[in-house]
Order: structure tokens, then C-alpha cells, then sequence
């Protein structure tokens, strides 16, 4: 059986259509009006889980953070998440509006603080991004909820990814592996969906996605046809926002188009080498069947002069008969363009 767990009442697996979680991150650059209309246009667009991002920054990170400044960014990571973090009566009013229309809410707490609060707010699952893929006290305080863990594991080698998965294991928590590639905007030789496929051999009772940072939704589509179950995006309202994360961020178009996309290709995946009985009627006018070319008398040998295949597919005597009938001698006379059958032939 394939693993598969529920969020919500939500089930995500294998067998499920993919689950697509749209990350309003920090999009909303502190507006909670801002967050509540990406969230919107997101649940309208058919995403079914809406991810915002927990910072509760003095408990994420000491003021050495705001000594750099990030390159493509322009401003330090501390400074960023002051501006953008909302505070825990505007995320619980954000997560009670995502409910309101139906949608389920998540979030990536990046501290022990944001991870209480998140706690608090009684959210069916938790995010793990992947900075703290390997930030294992974080992660075993987390654990102590036991409430289902999505792990994003960019940046990260296998078996920095096995030590966290531990820690689930012995919690007995329900969990979910995504590759990702920490780069905004990921190149298409980055994405390296081969790697998730070595997390799915790697953990085969994990549920295994992909969290992209690509500008198109192509890698998405590329990972269900490998078998994910959970696709993450980062989401916009509109491509003409401002912020870091936008340029890789999918808009309403986009996630309409990932959600109904991923379905059909959660369709197409699997399956063995064969026909399948729907395409009999294509099959009986396409194969060949063995037919006289010319007319044949009692007692003459069947050769390719006298002998040939030609549609339709109908038999009862097939192109896979032909060679086996050639040197062989006719029962009886035959006219000319009619099929071969078994008793037209001396064994």
C-alpha cells in the first residue's frame, strides 16, 4: 500500500490528486488585507492549502542577521522578516479566513515561538522549510505536537534529511518529504527531480513531493509524472507585486492551470506495456491479418507469392502467424483475397 496521511480532512498520497499547496509566504510584505486577497484568489483558483511563513524574529534569529545584507534582496534577512512578519492576532484572523472559504491553512514556523504559536492555533500540520531541515532541536521540539510534518529539504544532503526523518519516526508522526532547490528562481538543470526520486527510494513510507522555486509550473508536472503527491509554489495575487520571492511565485492563471494540470498527469502515470481492451476497435482495423494474394489449389505450398498480410486486423489468422505458414500446403482451393483460416492449412 502506498503511504498516505490526511491533513485536515484532506488525504494526500500517491493514489490521491496532488495535493497543491500555494505558499503566500511573505508576499504580503506585513498586510494582512494583502494576505487575506492572495488567499482568496488562491482557494478560487482550486489550490487546497494555503502556507504562510511564522516569524516571531527575536526568537528566530540573533542581531548578527542584520549585520549583511542580502545580494539579490537589498536589505538584511532581519530587516526582511521585521517588515514582513504579521503578528499572532493578524496570522490567527488570517488563518480563520482561509478556513471561511474552505481552504486548509498551514504555516513554516522558523522558531520555537512561532512554533507554539502555530501550536496554539491547533493547525493540522506543520511546515518544515528547508533551513531548518537540519535544525534538529527545532524539529524535535516541534515533534512533541504530533501533528502530520510536510519537510522541505533543499540544501541538504540525504543523510542530514535521514537524521530529521528519525526524529519523526520515533514520534511515530506522519510525514512528507519535498525535494527543493534553494535558488529564486531555480534554472530548469537545478531542479534535479531525479533527487526526489532518490528521497522516494531512499524513504519509500514517506509521502514524497516537490517544493519549487521555478518560474513555470514544468517541474511540477515533471515531478507528478515521477510520482509526487504534493507540489508547493510560492503565490502571488499578481506578478506585479513587489518582494523577493515573486519572481518565482505562481499567480491565480498559474495555480489554475497546476491544479487541473496535475490531476490529468496523476492519471497518466503508471500503468504496464500492453493494450488495453479499450482499443479493440482500433485494433481490429490497424493489425494485419494473413490474406491470399493470388488464387490457391488444394496441395500448393503458401509462400510470400501467393500469400501476404493486409488490414483488417480481424483474422483469425495474424501477421505473427506468417512466417510459420509459409512452406506449409493448402487444404483445399482458395480464391483470392480472402482471410486465412487454420483449417485452410495441413499441419
Amino acid at each position: 500500500m502506498k503511504p498516505s496521511f490526511y491533513i485536515s480532512s484532506r488525504k494526500v498520497g500517491y493514489d490521491e490528486d496532488p495535493l497543491v499547496i500555494a505558499e503566500i509566504g511573505i508576499n504580503h510584505n506585513g498586510s494582512l488585507d494583502v494576505a487575506k486577497h492572495m488567499a482568496k484568489t488562491a482557494i478560487d483558483a482550486g489550490v487546497h492549502v494555503v502556507k504562510h511563513q511564522t516569524h516571531i524574529v527575536d526568537d528566530e534569529m540573533s542581531h548578527e542577521a542584520d549585520k549583511n545584507k542580502i545580494s539579490y534582496i537589498g536589505k538584511t534577512i532581519y530587516q526582511l522578516m521585521k517588515e514582513c512578519a504579521l503578528n499572532e492576532k493578524d496570522e490567527y484572523e488570517l488563518m480563520r479566513y482561509v478556513q471561511d472559504l474552505g481552504g486548509i491553512f498551514i504555516s513554516t514556523p522558523f522558531s520555537r515561538a512561532a512554533a507554539d504559536r502555530l501550536a496554539s492555533f491547533d493547525i493540522p500540520a506543520f511546515k518544515i522549510g528547508s533551513g531548518e531541515c537540519n535544525n534538529y532541536p527545532l524539529l524535535e521540539h516541534i515533534a512533541e505536537f504530533g501533528k502530520p510534518i510536510i519537510l522541505s529539504t533543499g540544501m541538504n544532503s540525504i543523510e542530514s534529511v535521514e537524521m530529521a526523518v528519525n526524529i519523526f519516526r520515533e514520534k511515530s508522526i506522519d510525514y512528507a518529504i519535498l525535494h527543493t532547490t534553494n535558488i529564486y528562481p531555480t534554472p530548469p538543470n537545478l531542479v534535479r527531480l531525479g533527487a526526489m526520486t532518490e528521497l522516494k527510494d531512499r524513504f519509500p513510507e514517506a509521502v514524497i513531493g516537490l517544493s519549487d522555486h521555478t518560474i513555470s509550473n514544468h517541474a511540477c508536472f515533471g515531478a507528478v509524472a515521477l510520482g509526487a503527491s504534493i507540489l508547493e509554489r510560492h503565490y502571488t495575487d499578481s506578478m506585479d507585486r513587489t518582494g523577493p520571492d515573486i519572481i518565482n511565485s505562481m499567480d491565480p492563471d498559474s495555480a489554475r492551470e497546476l491544479v487541473e494540470g496535475s490531476k490529468i498527469i496523476k492519471q497518466e502515470r503508471g500503468g504496464h506495456k500492453g493494450p488495453v481492451k479499450e482499443e479493440k476497435p482500433v485494433i481490429d482495423f490497424a493489425y494485419a491479418s494473413v490474406v491470399t494474394i493470388k488464387k490457391i489449389k488444394k496441395g500448393d505450398f503458401f509462400s510470400k507469392e501467393n500469400i501476404w498480410v493486409k488490414r483488417p486486423g480481424t483474422g483469425p489468422l495474424f501477421a505473427k502467424d506468417f512466417n510459420d505458414i509459409i512452406g506449409k500446403k493448402a487444404s483445399k482451393d482458395i480464391e483470392s483475397d480472402q482471410h486465412l483460416k487454420t483449417d485452410d492449412i495441413i499441419s
